[in-house]
């Protein structure tokens, strides 16, 4: 899953990566509004993280013409000001969740994936499946036929990526813009090698495979519906 945070104090900035990417999310980060609308105009995020305070382009300004544009991607606003009245002016701006600094890390993270979920229409919480293989992305657990499945950081973001996009093709350069912090490089094959390992811990010893290449086209969960 890939975020964007749209913030201008480094030390949240960086306190906010870390933990995000600790937990198999992709970040890219903008220090100004500008930068940030320009960044959420143009390139597919699933959750923005915005605050209200920014040079050139101040929060509440931002979202109102991310949703002029019709860019509906959920928004969670960050900021110090708590009184209910700036509160409602974020959400009647267009964010879908408002939350005030100081924060913990496990709140936003809490959050984040609530409204991912909410826009994914995922209504049992933070629980993937696909036939005998269950993810649940809160705890960071997945198990295939009741074992449990050790898997490194960015194998869990690519599974949960692959689980949220099941029957759907996604491409190398959309598993990488969602997955890695960095866009597609035509010349790597990281992309076919994660798949490669990922494939071996989720479908070895057992009798069906999960991950289907689609030659020129990527990649894809399949009859994640069959018993």
């Amino acid at each position: 899953m890939k975020v964007l945070l749209i913030e201008d104090d480094q030390k949240i900035v960086s306190f906010i990566s870390k933990g995000l990417k600790a937990s198999g999310f992709s970040v890219d980060t903008a220090a100004t509004g500008s930068e940030g609308l320009n960044e959420a105009l143009f390139k597919p995020y699933d959750t923005l993280i915005v605050d209200i305070m920014l040079p050139e382009l101040d929060g509440i300004s931002l979202i109102r013409r991310l949703r002029e544009e019709k860019i509906n991607t959920p928004v969670i606003i960050l900021s110090a000001r708590d009184r209910v009245d700036d509160r409602v002016k974020g959400l009647e701006a267009g964010a879908d969740d408002y939350l005030t600094k100081p924060f913990s890390f496990s709140e936003l993270l809490a959050r984040v994936q609530a409204l991912i979920r909410r826009a994914g229409n995922i209504t049992d919480p933070g629980i993937l499946t696909c036939r005998d293989l269950v993810m649940d992305t809160v705890k960071r657990q997945v198990k295939r036929n009741g074992k449990e499945i050790e898997l490194q950081p960015r194998e869990m973001a690519l599974l949960e990526y692959l689980l949220r996009n099941r029957g759907r093709v996604v491409s190398k350069s959309m598993i990488m813009e969602h997955v890695w912090d960095y866009n597609f490089d035509p010349m790597t094959n990281v992309v076919e090698a994660r798949i490669c390992r990922l494939r071996e811990k989720i479908e070895k010893g057992f009798d069906s495979r999960m991950i289907h290449t689609i030659r020129g086209a990527g990649y894809v969960m399949k009859n994640c519906n069959d018993a």
